[in-house]
């Protein structure tokens, strides 16, 4: 644990009573005739008066649609829990429905340095009205499923609202997944409508998708809408059996007031996808209540994301920080979008980006932190960030050096969030709290009305010690199903098998001091040596502070009945891993963990393997270095790294 004095940041007096999460506390202190001493008071209360909790997000943060007079039904059994199962609303129209006047920006976006353009909130209605009118015309409806090949682009977002608004189901990945990914995933939901651009740009190069395109939209044989963005829609569309171009589809109707179908809360709409790199994707089926009242809770009491505030976060369409990033809208929030590589033409982009538009919430990855660190840039020098309040991070655990690096090198007066949760809950497990301190390493803590834990093996509660990240009560954003599920056997498995009626996430994880929490990285890569439980992320958090090493990844290998660490290191451009530079990095790792974390074997590879999030895939490389298959590949951004590793199955003593 880290010895720490002060934390890293404080929001003042004054900025914290100004706060929609502070507001929040005080008017459930008066609906409810509560008066709580603190925060963790009130977090206490979120969880044992959960409906009481819940009817208040949905009255605090204007949800339209008929709550019903039931909140929770079944709420001890987690399976079967049903929060509002009266209820009638519509996604998309809450979506729209609290937006700003209608010549503000709702949608601004950049294509790396090649396109630029915005959408007011005027025209993102109008585009949804004429696409639920071609929609409507094709025959969509209720539980159908829309699929999109698409860049984090506007007209991604009005696509996916104009299937919402129909109760029809969302499901989107990002262009640059290979022609078998993408089949992997939408191949098993078999959707009514497929919509595809014709083209992007990555890192300065026009990428050409026809090819990919013509072989996906065969094999799915749904009709087929191509979106111009970086090449010849009208060409591409004209070349497919049953293909149209989005300005022609469009053109073909004029704006009329939406209309919104009211459906049950439990009602889907998205579809998202598990990784992959241990099988065929597992098809994760959000509820439309459930994924808004997290996302406004979130958005709204977490990040304290106020009505015409630019929100930003770096994410592809396959990622479910997508997800989370359009529901700003439902706050009134104006969207910056942001496709391509975040080092296009160089690493300022996206900091210009949020000088320019003056962003109030700037959201991406650890990686990208760790990246920018790593490349000298000092953006507090070189950028006006004024108007920039709060940073999040996730998709891996931020090391403290990060933490350290953003109050360095981007702001002083910021809050930092780091966030995590994933896929499996469309939202967050833990993430931040702007009436917390930042402290350096830590998250700050659980969100609101989610009972999260840490256990042992045999379900007790730990402290001080690391275990698995749990959840012991329902929540709304559970996943209504898995697709091809019907008696939820695979779902079960998922998230049940190891503790009874506690939903188990699959982290590796630890109380802090200060009741805020550390990810030490999945559970299901934990490293065993000696039978001691370590965390691959204490190990990055040491090797890649140094700047010898740009990238590492950790697994545990098998080897003489029991187990052993091996370290592989992606090592700074021309440089060569010798003795001397393998004793560094073992003696940075011993002095800054333990010696239990020092590895056995340290390799140098010149790539490595990661999803298209980002993530690095320690799984595939275990199986790898194990003599095992990896299965599904295409969900690798780069698959080719992993022959890398293929000739490394017995790395000898």
């Amino acid at each position: 644990m880290l010895d720490q004095k002060k934390p890293l940041w404080t929001m003042s007096e004054e900025k914290r009573e100004r706060t929609p999460l502070h507001r929040f506390i005080h008017w459930c202190e008066a609906r409810h005739g509560n008066k709580f001493s603190d925060y963790d008071a009130f977090y206490s209360w979120s969880i044992r008066e959960r409906e009481k909790f819940w009817s208040a997000i949905w009255d605090f943060c204007g949800v339209t649609g008929e709550p019903g007079e039931t909140v929770l039904a079944n709420g001890d059994d987690m399976l079967a829990a049903r929060f509002f199962p009266e209820a009638g609303l519509n996604f998309a129209e809450n979506l729209l429905s609290h937006a700003g006047e209608g010549s503000q920006e709702a949608l601004i976006f950049r294509g790396e340095d090649k396109v630029r353009y915005s959408w007011t909130w005027d025209r993102l209605r109008c585009e949804v009205s004429k696409l639920q009118q071609a929609f409507r015309a094709i025959g969509l409806g209720e539980g159908d499923r829309v699929a999109a090949m698409m860049p984090n682009m506007p007209e991604t977002i009005a696509c996916m609202l104009a299937t919402a608004s129909l109760g029809a189901i969302w499901s989107s990945c990002s262009p640059d997944f290979g022609e078998q990914g993408v089949l992997d995933r939408f191949g098993q939901i078999e959707p009514r409508l497929f919509i595809a651009c014709d083209g992007y740009w990555y890192n300065g190069k026009q990428q050409d998708v026809s090819a990919k395109l013509k072989a996906v939209a065969a094999t799915l044989g749904a009709p087929v809408i191509v979106v111009p963005y970086a090449g010849d829609a009208a060409a591409l569309a004209v070349s497919l059996e049953n293909g149209r171009n989005y300005p022609d589809v469009t053109a073909a109707y004029q704006e009329k007031p939406l209309e919104f179908a009211r459906l049950p809360f439990s009602h889907p709409l998205y579809i998202l996808f598990s990784s992959g790199t241990t099988g065929i994707p597992k098809c994760i089926v959000h509820s439309a209540g459930g994924t808004l009242l997290q996302h406004l809770k979130e958005h709204r009491l977490h990040c304290g994301v106020e009505p015409g505030e630019r929100l930003f976060y770096f994410t592809t369409c396959g990622w479910m920080m997508w997800n989370w990033l359009v529901s700003g809208l439902a706050v009134g929030a104006t969207l910056c979008l942001y496709d391509g590589s975040p080092f296009a033409p160089d690493g300022n982009i996206l900091f210009d980006f949020a000088r320019d538009e003056r962003f109030a919430v700037f959201g991406t990855s650890a990686k990208y932190i760790d990246a920018v660190r790593k490349s000298g840039l000092v953006p507090k020098e070189s950028h006006d960030l004024s108007s920039l309040r709060l940073m999040t991070s996730t998709g891996s655990p931020l090391s403290p050096e990060g933490f350290s690096f953003v109050y360095e090198g981007i702001k002083d007066d910021i809050h930092l969030a780091s966030i995590s949760g994933g896929t499996d809950i469309v939202s967050c497990f833990v993430l931040g709290n702007p009436l917390k301190p930042v402290w350096k390493g830590e998250i700050q803590g659980p969100g609101l009305g989610l009972a999260v834990d840490i256990w042992n093996d045999e379900g007790e509660p730990l402290r001080g010690e690391k275990g698995e990240l749990v959840c012991t009560r329902a929540f709304p954003s559970m996943p209504i199903m898995f697709w091809n599920d019907p008696d939820k056997s695979k779902y079960r498995a998922a998230y049940f098998e190891r503790f009874d009626n506690v939903w188990c996430h699959g982290d590796f994880a630890e109380w802090t001091d200060h009741c805020g929490l550390v990810i030490h990285g999945r559970s299901d890569a934990t490293l065993n040596p000696g039978g001691v439980r370590i965390g691959t992320a204490e190990i990055y958090n040491q090797v890649e502070q140094m700047e010898e090493v740009s990238e590492a990844i950790c697994i545990g290998q098998d080897w003489q009945d029991d187990v052993r660490v091996v370290l592989f290191v992606r090592l700074a451009d021309g440089l060569s891993l010798d003795d001397e530079l393998a004793k560094a990095i073992r003696t940075r790792i011993r002095t800054g963990a333990t010696p239990r974390h020092v590895p056995a074997k340290v390799i140098q590879v010149a790539d490595i393997p990661r999803t298209k999030s980002g993530k690095i895939v320690e799984l595939a490389v275990r199986d790898i270095v194990h003599g095992r298959p990896v299965k599904n590949r295409e969900a690798l951004a780069n698959p080719d790294a992993l022959k890398l590793y293929e000739n490394l199955a017995e790395l000898g003593t």
